[in-house]
């Protein structure tokens, strides 16, 4: 069994009387909104809500909830963002949803950080509807029957709970778990309650920060961040929602909120499932846990130009959800083959875990094709963008060297045409932005004759002349066929590495270069046996 079908089976037997089934994920728009948060936040929601729909038959609900009232902190990387760094401190403290757009473009910072997460949410999920703190601090009647129960008849309740899992600084007795935000400087995190007026549904608060005394609505502050999160499910009646391990510690923040829901308002918390946080590589060094308000990472919307989000999605549920993921766009042709694999395995073509398969299953939004697709590799379809006259750009001339180096075999499918103008497109994008050097190359018109012939000697000329006999008389025409001819050829390192530099000045005009064997399978096989032959005539 698959682990989210184990937390689906969960789900359900804690919500067996229950017609609609609600999962939700939370996030604060504090700045990047990184890949990472697809990981618990959605994609996990969605696979396991997915399960629960097709063991029940019940209807259910995926809600992601964006804490937009939380005050920007003023973090060095979210100051970074403002050309002017003193007048970007001076919005310190104030809510997210007030901060300026650093970039002038969109209304608020919030919705500038949000666009590339939230307008591709539906590439990486099924219908998931986004709630804001805002709007259900201003419009969810359940949430401000919540506020007030905070404020009046659970308040010394809360506080006590509260006090419990606090260290040293614990809230006096006769304080209030809420922040308005100050009408004069606009903090919300500088305020302070003193009396609450429950008919007018306001209060009365002083702030720290600029000494403004006065009363503020309600709808216009928020709750201690612990009650706050309780007064998300009580106002969403949430059942699931997966939560990051940094809440996960015994005595921590997700217990404080279980104590709160179950002994101070009555009602069961959600089934949670706890995660690890997503690591980001980048020029091949771990630079630590993705981070919003440090700019740690990147978006879906950088994902999506050079990848599929099933790939993701593959990734999230392939790792169990306790182990960390480290990602990085520079390996995206390595997530294909892993992604590619356990196609093969879902399809029979190939041994693998039964998880490996099911991980495929789940990873797609639509149901798996009836019969095993064409595969075109990744890393095939770069070579054609580079190899081909029209970059990979003409179907017809894609199609025709795939049946001339032997790769298809008969007639494709409208979709898995789609599929292969997709993947040499994402892959054609991925060599303009994170294919490192050595995998950009063209096949030169003509091969640099003094540069070959500095190098060339009798023995690489006669190794040359080799290969290409051997290669002409390949009946097979693939990378592995080529790769075995190269390496079956009788050479020492020094005679191997002229061979190969030699190699690549003849193809690619260049002495060094990627692994050349994928290279030429996708080329003419007499147009690199001809090339060789002439290469090997330039000799002295």
């Amino acid at each position: 069994m698959h682990w989210t079908e184990n937390v689906a089976r969960q789900l359900l037997s804690i919500t067996s009387k229950e017609d609609v089934i609600v999962g939700n994920g939370g996030l604060s728009v504090s700045g990047l909104q990184h890949v990472g948060r697809l990981r618990g936040e959605i994609t996990i929601v969605d696979t396991v809500l997915r399960i629960t729909r097709k063991l029940s038959g019940k209807e259910t609900r995926h809600l992601l909830t964006l804490y937009t009232v939380d005050s920007w902190k003023g973090k060095e990387g979210q100051l970074k963002q403002f050309k002017d760094v003193n007048e970007a401190r001076s919005y310190t403290g104030w809510p997210l949803y007030r901060v300026p757009d650093p970039h002038g473009c969109h209304d608020n910072w919030v919705d500038h950080y949000w666009e590339e997460f939230g307008s591709y949410l539906n590439r990486f999920a099924e219908d998931v509807k986004v709630v804001t703190t805002k709007e259900l601090y201003e419009n969810n009647d359940r949430m401000k029957e919540f506020v007030l129960l905070s404020l009046t008849t659970h308040r010394e309740k809360v506080i006590e709970t509260i006090n419990k899992y606090r260290g040293e600084k614990k809230l006096g007795k006769d304080s209030f778990p809420f922040q308005p935000i100050c009408d004069k400087c606009g903090r919300i995190d500088t305020t302070e309650v003193v009396e609450v007026d429950p008919a007018n549904y306001r209060a009365r608060y002083v702030c720290k920060h600029c000494g403004n005394e006065g009363w503020q609505s309600l709808t216009k502050g928020k709750l201690n961040w612990r009650v706050e999160w309780v007064g998300v499910w009580y106002s969403l009646k949430v059942m699931f929602e997966p939560y990051g391990k940094d809440h996960a510690t015994p005595g921590g923040s997700r217990d404080s909120c279980n104590d709160l829901a179950r002994n101070v308002y009555g009602f069961e918390p959600p089934l949670g499932l706890a995660y690890e946080w997503v690591g980001y590589r980048t020029k091949g060094r771990d630079v630590g846990d993705m981070g919003s308000s440090d700019f740690i990472g990147f978006s879906p919307k950088a994902w999506i130009e050079v990848a599929e989000p099933e790939i993701l999605r593959f990734i999230y549920l392939i790792s169990p959800p306790m182990r960390r993921v480290v990602l990085s766009l520079e390996e995206v042709p390595s997530y294909y083959d892993n992604f590619d694999k356990a196609e093969r395995v879902f399809f029979g073509l190939e041994e693998g875990e039964e998880d490996v398969a099911e991980s495929y299953r789940l990873s797609l939004l639509h149901s798996p094709p009836k019969e095993p697709p064409f595969q075109l590799r990744y890393l095939t379809a770069m070579i054609l963008a580079q190899v081909l006259p029209s970059g990979g750009r003409d179907t017809g001339e894609v199609l025709q060297r795939l049946r001339e180096t032997k790769q298809l075999n008969r007639d494709l499918h409208p979709w898995e045409l789609e599929r292969i103008k997709t993947r040499i497109s994402l892959a054609r994008r991925w060599l303009e932005l994170y294919a490192p050097e050595y995998y950009r190359i063209s096949i030169v018109p003509e091969p640099p004759t003094k540069e070959i012939t500095q190098i060339l000697d009798a023995s690489t000329a006669g190794l040359l002349r080799e290969l290409a006999s051997l290669l002409e008389s390949l009946d097979s025409w693939n990378e592995d066929s080529i790769k075995n001819v190269m390496m079956g050829l009788k050479k020492d390192k020094e005679l191997e590495k002229k061979l190969f530099t030699t190699l690549y000045l003849v193809f690619f005009g260049r002495p060094s270069g990627p692994r050349i064997a994928p290279y030429l399978a996708m080329l003419n096989k007499d147009f690199v046996v001809t090339r060789l032959r002439q290469a090997s005539s330039l000799i002295r």
